[in-house]
């Protein structure tokens, strides 16, 4: 009975034993099909990788997509910018129209929404568009500018007005019967005797004319031009000409052309005022 009670009692512990390799077993199976749920997925992923171009798979590639990326949000910071300036010109020209009186504000407010209504008509085309504008811009600052000018500068201003595109031959005739009509004559007795004094019959006005202090020389025309087309064109050889052909390269080679052959303009001005002849 005693070896009986004994080897039940030795038996009975091993009993649980059983299980638990059994459970070891079946947790060292269950592994297996964990690797090849990870091999779908990675065959998944590996098919996803092949649809993709090569140049994915070029760090040379990335990199510049990476620098195009920068330059097109340089861009528009440079843009942003440029719009800010503008804005920022336009609200100090509204600010300088304070100081000019009400009724000459309110028909370059009127000029102005005629210009614009007319730029809107022909929005059709896109160059003339960008061109009406910034002519637009340049004409109201213009008649700003015009009032703190210089009469040098003034009158270098209406001569380029009088052009009409067209006949160079004429608007020079009208430009030299102009200069001769606004520069005092310089030879000797004009520089003596006063304008309408009579030297033969000594008869005539011997007092300065009262607008005697507004009168331009040609001396001085002709320093202040030479030094505005030295500016000008310094400016121009640091200046660079865009090659692409979007609207605003487009609007910028338009505005550098009108330039130039504003600049060419002032130069044979410049040449008539240092041969002009009474």
């Amino acid at each position: 009975m005693e070896a009986k009670l004994f080897l039940l009692t030795c038996s009975l512990p091993l009993q649980p034993l059983l299980p638990t390799c059994n459970m070891r077993l079946s947790r060292f199976k269950t592994t297996s099909p964990s690797k090849t749920v990870l091999r779908r997925c990675m065959n998944q992923e590996e098919q996803l990788l092949e649809g993709m171009p090569k140049e994915y798979y070029d760090d040379e590639w990335q990199a510049r997509q990476r620098e195009k990326t920068k330059e097109l949000h340089r861009r528009r910071r440079e843009e942003e910018e440029e719009e800010e300036r503008k804005v920022e010109e336009y609200r100090e020209i509204g600010m300088r129209l304070k100081g000019y009186p009400q009724e000459d504000v309110v028909r370059a407010r009127k000029l102005v929404s005629s210009f614009i209504r007319a730029e809107e008509e022909v929005e059709e085309d896109e160059k003339d568009a960008i061109r009406s504008l910034d002519l637009l811009y340049r004409r109201v600052e213009t008649e700003i500018l015009k009032q703190e000018a210089s009469p040098a500068m003034r009158l270098l201003n209406d001569l380029l007005n009088m052009h009409d595109g067209f006949d160079n031959e004429g608007w020079l005739k009208e430009c030299k019967k102009r200069m001769v009509e606004t520069f005092p004559r310089e030879d000797p007795f004009s520089i003596l005797v006063p304008a309408g004094f009579d030297i033969d019959k000594h008869h005539g006005p011997l007092s300065l004319p009262a607008e005697a202090d507004d009168v331009l020389l040609r001396v001085d025309f002709i320093r202040e031009v030479d030094a505005l087309l030295q500016e000008v064109r310094s400016e121009q050889n640091e200046a660079q000409t865009p090659d692409g052909l979007d609207p605003e390269s487009v609007a910028v080679k338009l505005k550098e052309h009108e330039r130039k052959r504003t600049i060419r303009q002032v130069e044979t001005l410049l040449d008539l005022a240092i041969n002009l002849q009474w």
